[in-house]
Formats: structure tokens, C-alpha cells, sequence
């Protein structure tokens, strides 16, 4: 099983090239926005500082209690288990029903099937609980 999971929080504990020719620091913060065989790497989405857009396009530094502000991604980069850890785990940051759906877009039209039928039995079953 993989150590991390998809949309998990995590920080680097080292350096990682980006692919800009720019270097992520370790501590930098970023999401799991893929896992690669079962856990062996993990694509993550690598942020920067806070920022906010200006009307010309350009980012500001700001803080994140600035209204529109959000954390510029400095890049999306294949990380190892090794050079990351974790911060919080996507159950800590979202609801069952979040999680849920984030699955089902990573799975093939004939698992969500099956997914949508087992859903279905259970909607059956608690229709008939609460019936009697």
C-alpha cells in the first residue's frame, strides 16, 4: 500500500529540481496530485508564497488572510516517498463525500460502475431499514 495518498498535504525534506531549472527548498509545501505504482513516486503539486493577482495579470506578494489570495504553484514535479512528509492526511482535510468523488475521478468508467451499483444496493438496503 502507499505511504501517501492522493490529496494528501505533505512538505519535502529536500531539495527537489523543478522543472523550470529552479530548486523547491526542503520544507516546501505541496499536494499529491497522483500516485505512481501503488507509492513508488508521487506526483505533487510544489507551492510557493502567497500571492494575489493584479488586474495587468501579474502576482503580488500577499497573506492569506488577503481576500483572493492563494498559494502560487512553482511547479508539479515527480517526488520519491523518501523526499516527503506528511502534513496532513486528505481524510483530516476534506469530508467522506470530497474523498469520494476525488476516487472516483482517478477510476475507469467500469469501476465508477460498479462503485454506482454497490451505492445503489446500499440505497436499497437503507430504504428497506427504514420502511420497517
Amino acid at each position: 500500500m502507499s505511504k501517501f495518498q492522493l490529496l494528501d498535504a505533505v512538505t519535502l525534506t529536500e531539495a527537489v529540481a523543478l522543472a523550470d531549472g529552479g530548486v523547491a527548498p526542503p520544507e516546501t509545501v505541496g499536494a499529491i496530485v497522483e500516485v505512481f505504482k501503488n507509492g513508488e513516486a508521487y506526483l505533487v503539486e510544489l507551492f510557493g508564497g502567497w500571492v494575489k493577482a493584479e488586474v495587468g495579470g501579474d502576482f503580488v506578494p500577499a497573506t492569506q488572510d488577503q481576500p483572493e489570495s492563494f498559494m502560487e504553484t512553482i511547479g508539479v514535479e515527480t517526488v520519491y516517498p523518501h523526499q516527503l512528509q506528511l502534513v496532513k492526511s486528505a481524510s483530516e482535510l476534506m469530508g467522506v463525500r470530497e474523498r469520494l468523488l476525488s476516487v472516483l475521478n482517478n477510476l475507469s468508467e467500469e469501476l465508477v460502475a460498479e462503485v454506482c451499483d454497490f451505492a445503489e444496493f446500499l440505497q436499497e438496503k437503507e430504504q428497506k431499514v427504514r420502511s420497517h
